[in-house]
């Protein structure tokens, strides 16, 4: 007798597959919003001391002295700007700021880059050891380098001046770099490197043309790294450059507090003027910043 088989079941739908994986992305649970929450909540105390400044900046001796810094001021007072700016001569140390970080950005970054050259990619004997060199000199603290650079400075001829302040900062900076660029170029694919040398090209060749544009949005990084790191620093500042023509503007606004009487509005005042230059770059180059990281992460 003769038999019929049934057919076989259908199989069932399968789901769509973004639509599966819209659905984890958007409910992964609590912890998401718990982790979201204290992200939130680090960036609010964060910005807590720089809504005091913006507070005191615009309040009167006479607000601060009976209301203290956690007062709101009575009147809008903007005489602490005033006199911030022609006290200091706020044009003058903004351009010395401006020309050291500048200088030592662009220094910075091209010494990195052929440091990390020959490191990373030309191979040299013992690169370990000089990348573990360049990596213990960035964590050396300056407290520890302030007397030597002082006594070089002062036998070489290069004390307070712009110039020995520069070529301090380029060597700090460039030692982190060197270290950031070694790395990431000792990753460097050797066939690319193999098949640029068969075409004919020299070594500064493959550097220009083969290395440079796959590095250049770490390297734009580094540069906005630099700069505002170098702006920032206080310390060398201070002991290299005792002249007033050629002071930064943390040490000018350093010298606005002796050692009894401190002008609380005024240091508030010249303390948010000297912030805004680096928020101003850090907004103009944001755009660069996140392409730098996000192509950094995809390489």
């Amino acid at each position: 007798m003769a038999t019929t088989l049934a057919p076989a079941p259908a199989p069932a739908p399968a789901k769509p597959a973004r639509r599966r994986r819209t659905r984890d992305r958007h409910h992964r649970g609590a912890s998401r919003w718990v982790v979201l929450a204290l992200v939130t909540l680090a960036a609010l105390v964060m910005l807590v001391p720089f809504v005091f400044m913006l507070l005191n900046a615009f309040k009167s001796p006479g607000d601060y002295s009976n209301g203290g810094p956690l007062s709101w001021p009575s009147e809008f007072y903007t005489k602490g700007l005033s006199t911030y700016w022609t006290t200091v001569n706020f044009p003058l140390k903004f351009w010395n700021s401006f020309l050291i970080a500048g200088s030592v950005a662009v220094l910075g970054v091209a010494v990195s880059v052929l440091n990390a050259y020959a490191l990373g990619i030309g191979r040299v004997r013992g690169r370990l050891w000089i990348v573990g060199l360049f990596l213990l000199a960035n964590m050396l603290p300056q407290e520890a380098l302030i007397y030597p650079l002082y006594y070089i400075s002062k036998q070489i001829g290069l004390y307070n001046t712009q110039l020995s302040v520069i070529i301090i900062f380029t060597v700090i900076q460039s030692a982190f770099g060197t270290y950031l660029l070694a790395s990431v170029m000792g990753t460097f694919p050797r066939s690319v490197l193999e098949a640029a040398a068969l075409d004919g090209a020299g070594k500064w060749t493959v550097l220009r043309r083969v290395v440079f544009p796959n590095l250049r949005p770490t390297l734009i990084v580094l540069l906005i790294f630099f700069f505002i790191w170098t702006w920032n620093e206080f310390l060398i500042p201070l002991v290299m450059l005792i002249d007033n023509s050629t002071q930064t503007i943390p040490v000018a606004l350093a010298s606005l507090q002796g050692d009894r009487l401190m002008d609380a509005p005024t240091t508030n005042a010249g303390a948010l003027i000297s912030l805004v230059p680096a928020i101003l770059f850090f907004i103009i180059f944001q755009r660069t910043f996140s392409r730098g990281i996000t192509a950094g992460a995809e390489k």
